[in-house]
């Protein structure tokens, strides 16, 4: 795409950003080198302490508590028995903090030079910090919905990216895992989908980079992707936090309008002694079934039923005897099993080590990973190497630094898995007929039915990807004064992406002198972010916060490939070598600017409200449309803290919220959509020239949704039993849609602001403490959640798709199914009887209605956690219900002989209609009455509605006295099963198998292998 010639406004953020950089620089040094000054002259006065941290019950040492002073930076962290001791610098008496996950803070003031300390353990969490939109907040004085989770009872699920662990886990987030071949793409909407064309996935936020989760994949493996997700180590992601409705998301703009996903990644403690954590985890993964198919003489047998169904005569028939002319007799088929040779017992291999500490001033998190999975289907893999390092520095009391540092080498040896004949792999193993022999009449191995020889693919396939990753961010945050903060950082987000694929002359794509593709493909975002934030409090009881900050954010991505073809010979697989080379080259930018600001404030703990406003603008649109307003509001009452339940004991908490806002969006826009653009490469008469590409639009805006949010969180018997619920409306209008031209503008598209899509839901939380003893604890988390989702206005019908399934209709629900509705097969014919729609007496493309959606009613996770002294065991189940899919699988192998070599047929149509007074779901083999097999019929649409056993994990801690006479903090071992049973009457192999990566193409289960059930053994060591 070339760019555009006349200067937009936002084009200039570069140097913009250069000049904010310097500022910046001059202001932190301006603001450091004083404080430095000031902190190097303080007297310090020698003294010790000596302690212990202690559980309030069971009187047990806490190791890794924080204990520090306050107004000072004197703390450290508690051993394995939960003792500290260290110089103090300060004369008795004074106030020591204490802090630890999972337990109150506490204040105590220390009086003696040795104290013991008891800490309570939250049970309600509702002192627990989420992270939300820049800060955090404890969960209690939380307005929007946000919740926050944690991978650390699904982490070892093989799959490659955190968002596959990440189903179930989180009320209205619907995940779909669209196959078992580790590292691709994984489908996530949070609350519905606000684009028809757009993409409708959620932000990520790492460390306060907003990264990319779009494919830089350009290779064709049949309509699948990679996921840029996978590039994560999932070990190193200490929590997530899901911003969901309006008031959570706005601060973020446009970048937030599908939700925001915020991973904070692990990082050291100050005064903490170094520890060192060792993960080694190995095991296997297998398809827990494959397709029944139908044997070679079964086969033979429904084809010579369909000649002769179809006006052929027993005596022409095409299995008679070889004396006769014919193929042979169909008992004297032969069955060849293809499936058995792309399958296999796929090998699973993780590694992970890390090193946190950190003293008065320092701290640090460094670790390493290795992981690696083979794919169930061969001879697909994904191998990732990790690296990660996150340093943070007090350089005074009021002074900090840090940087975060992520890098990532993903390999991918890729196949097609998907839709496609040529190089497809279950296409060619799947869909080949079992009665045809892999080798010809010279015992030549030759491709059958329009595929590649299974075989051949296998020992010749040569498609490789490396995904060379980094995320970066450093900060610099200083206390200017009481209550008012500054912040400063600066992100990038860099993938350098290479794809190779050689086909040679064995195989149809390389037919007949060889194909080979290189490309390299390069993302960069850069971000630089300020924030300046003011609290403070009024008689104690009115708490004000005040927050405004700037964005400045540029992505820039281009592809250059090269194709050759015609090689000398199957030894040459460099483009250099081939006889005709072709290239291309693809560069594109998008600028972003931003403001935003937050009021909030609370009186007493009872009464929050807070209000927020963003001003986005982006170079995608027209001139006058390049900036858009964003607002937020949203409220909660802390009805625990009003008198008439203050005394109500098992009332441990309640809170009633509500939000309303508006987010925007250009995901349905291209980064030039808006402008009139010109391409070169176009020759006249042999000499270079231009030619109109697209067709301007200065109209073109933000496509804007408004959401509407209230519920409740509820906790009882102090916190042993807690419930949280949401309900939400949004609405999208001025959806952003490439529109059809008439043939006579010389466009065949053009971008335009028109459709309105509106999505309403509910989600329920709940958690229990079901059990909590000395030995013996049990706890259970439940969440479940439903979106309605509705097209409200659209001019045309969209398709959606290379197959005539999907549409998308005005009054229907997004990716809905437009099929004709077939009612039963006729006992006497043996034809199927379709709903005649429009009632006109005959069957005709009127007929077509809507016909279920990919959307399920609800879905959500249930999860158990048992404890026994040393023993645990993890339960956790996903499911969903009421949702879609079209088993195009069963198209082809449903078609009785219709198709002769041209495909398989499965076992099930075996029980085909063949005589009148049958009773059967399907049809005669007929291939003149083509309504038998329509490829929209409702026939293939199937229920897709699953309860699946996700995980289940087995560990054991070894005893302190064991561990400590080696030396040793903590040893844990662990079996690991996921996917161990799947209930669906789904009767494909995966209900959630999709043939296309792409979200809005979902629902169609072609050539795709499912979910593997997998076993891994782990070993978990930290000292």
């Amino acid at each position: 795409m070339q760019n555009f010639k006349k200067e937009r406004p936002l084009s200039s953020a570069r140097s913009f950003v250069k000049k904010t950089l310097l500022l910046l620089s001059g202001l932190i040094m301006f603001l450091f080198i004083p404080l430095i000054s000031r902190s190097q002259t303080q007297t310090i006065v020698n003294s010790t302490l000596k302690g212990q941290v202690i559980d309030q019950v069971t009187r047990k040492g806490i190791a890794g508590a924080s204990v520090s002073i306050t107004g000072t930076t004197h703390s450290v962290q508690t051993d394995k028995d939960g003792r500290f001791n260290f110089v103090t610098g300060q004369k008795l008496p004074y106030t020591l903090v204490i802090t630890f996950i999972g337990y109150e803070k506490r204040e105590v003031i220390a009086r003696t030079e040795a104290i013991e300390i008891e800490l309570k353990e939250i049970t309600n969490q509702l002192n627990d910090v989420v992270v939300v939109a820049y800060g955090s907040q404890e969960r209690r004085n939380v307005i929007g919905s946000v919740v926050k989770t944690s991978l650390d009872d699904v982490k070892n699920i093989p799959g490659g990216s955190f968002e596959s662990q990440l189903q179930g886990k989180v009320a209205g987030v619907q995940i779909t895992n669209n196959t078992g071949v580790p590292g691709e793409t994984v489908n996530i909407r949070l609350r519905g989908a606000n684009s028809i064309n757009g993409n409708n996935n959620p932000l990520y936020v790492i460390d306060g980079v907003f990264i990319s989760n779009t494919s830089l994949q350009t290779y064709d493996t049949g309509g699948k992707s990679t996921s840029p997700i996978a590039d994560i180590n999932p070990n190193d992601i200490a929590s997530i936090s899901v911003l969901k409705d309006a008031e959570a998301t706005v601060l973020y703009g446009v970048r937030g309008a599908n939700g925001v996903v915020i991973i904070t990644t692990k990082r050291g403690n100050f005064n903490q002694k170094p520890k060192l954590d060792l993960n080694v985890n190995n095991g296997f993964a297998k398809a827990i079934k494959l397709w029944d198919l139908a044997t070679g003489p079964q086969h033979a047998e429904l084809i010579n039923e369909n000649y002769i169904n179809t006006g052929g005569t027993f005596a022409t028939r095409p299995f008679r005897p070889v004396s006769e002319g014919g193929r042979g007799l169909p008992e004297e088929q032969q069955t060849y099993d293809r499936l058995s040779q792309v399958f296999r017992t796929a090998a699973l291999q993780n590694y992970d080590v890390s090193l946190a500490g950190g003293n008065n001033g320092t701290k640090y998190y460094i670790s390493a990973g290795y992981n690696k999975q083979e794919s169930i289907l061969a001879p697909i893999s994904f191998d990732r190497a990790s690296f990660k390092a996150n340093f943070d520095q007090k350089i005074t009391n009021k002074i900090t630094v840090g940087i975060s540092n992520t890098l990532g080498r993903t390999h991918r040896n890729e196949g097609r898995a998907g839709d496609g004949p040529a190089g497809g792999l279950l296409q060619a193993a799947l869909h080949t007929p079992t009665y045809l022999s892999p080798y010809n009449a010279q015992g030549v191995l030759v491709g059958r039915a329009g595929f590649d020889n299974v075989q051949l693919l296998l020992e010749n396939y040569d498609i490789n990807s490396t995904s060379l990753r980094y995320i970066g961010n450093l900060y610099g945050e200083a206390e200017l004064l009481p209550g008012l903060k500054f912040r400063s950082s600066f992100g990038l987000d860099y993938t350098n992406y290479p794809e190779s694929e050689y086909w040679n002359t064995f195989l149809i794509s390389g037919s007949p002198n060889g194909l080979a593709t290189s490309s390299v493909g390069q993302r960069t975002s850069l971000l630089n972010e300020q924030t300046l934030s003011y609290s403070f409090k009024v008689n104690d009881k009115h708490t004000f916060g005040i927050l405004v900050g700037n964005t400045l954010q540029s992505d820039v991505s281009s592809t250059t490939s090269a194709t050759g073809r015609g090689f000398a010979n199957n030894s040459y697989k460099l483009i250099s070598s081939a006889a005709v080379t072709t290239g291309s080259e693809r560069w594109s930018r998008r600028n972003l600017a931003a403001f935003f600001t937050k009021l909030d404030y609370n009186f007493d703990g009872k009464y929050l409200l807070d209000f927020s406003l963003r001003a986005d603008g982006s170079s995608a649109f027209g001139k006058d449309k390049q900036w858009g307003y964003f607002p937020g509001v949203g409220a909660a009452w802390q009805v625990k803290e009003e008198n008439f339940l203050k005394n109500v004991d098992f009332i441990t908490d309640l809170k009633i919220r509500t939000s309303y806002g508006i987010t925007g969006s250009q995901n349905g826009a291209d980064d030039f959509s808006s402008l009139g653009l010109w391409s070169g490469g176009s020759s006249y008469l042999g000499n270079p020239g231009t030619a109109p590409q697209q067709i301007a639009n200065p109209d073109l805006g933000w496509e804007q949704t408004t959401q509407f949010n209230t519920g409740f969180d509820l906790s009882l018997f102090e916190g042993r039993l807690a419930f949280s619920f949401d309900y939400y409306r949004k609405y999208t209008s001025d959806g952003i849609i490439s529109s059809p031209l008439a043939a006579t503008t010389g466009f065949s598209s053009y971008t335009k602001n028109q459709i309105e899509i509106s999505n309403r839901g509910y989600e329920l939380g709940i958690s229990s403490t079901n059990i909590k003893g000395k030995d013996f604890n049990w706890t259970t988390s439940f969440n479940i959640s439903g979106n309605k989702n509705k097209i409200e206005k659209l001019s045309a019908p969209v398709k959606f798709g290379s197959r005539d399934l999907i549409w998308n209709i005005e009054g229907s629900p997004l990716y809905s199914f437009y099929l004709y509705k077939e009612l039963y097969v006729d006992p006497q014919t043996g034809n199927v009887v379709y709903d005649d729609y429009n009632k006109d007496g005959k069957i005709t493309a009127a007929d077509r209605q809507v016909y279920g959606s990919v959307w399920p009613k609800f879905f959500g996770g249930m999860g158990n956690n048992f404890a026994y002294k040393g023993l645990d065991l993890g339960v956790f189940f996903s499911f969903s219900y009421g949702n879609k899919v079209y088993n195009h699988n069963r198209f082809f192998g449903e078609a009785g002989g219709a198709r002769d070599a041209n495909r398989i047929i499965f076992a099930s149509n075996v029980d085909r209609w063949q005589k009148p007074g049958d009773v059967t779901n399907t049809p005669r083999p007929d291939g003149i009455n083509n309504n038998n097999y329509k490829d929209d019929g409702s026939r293939w649409l199937e229920d897709a509605s699953f309860l699946r056993l996700r995980s289940l994990v087995l560990g054991y801690t070894l005893p302190k006295s064991i561990t400590e006479r080696v030396k040793l903090d903590r040893v844990r071992l662990s079996v690991t099963a996921n996917n161990l049973f799947l209930i669906t009457n789904y009767t494909g192999l995966d209900p959630e198998s999709s043939a296309s990566s792409s979200q809005n193409a979902q629902g169609i289960d072609l050539g795709t292998p499912p979910q593997p059930r997998s076993f891994q053994f782990g070993i978990n060591v930290s000292l």
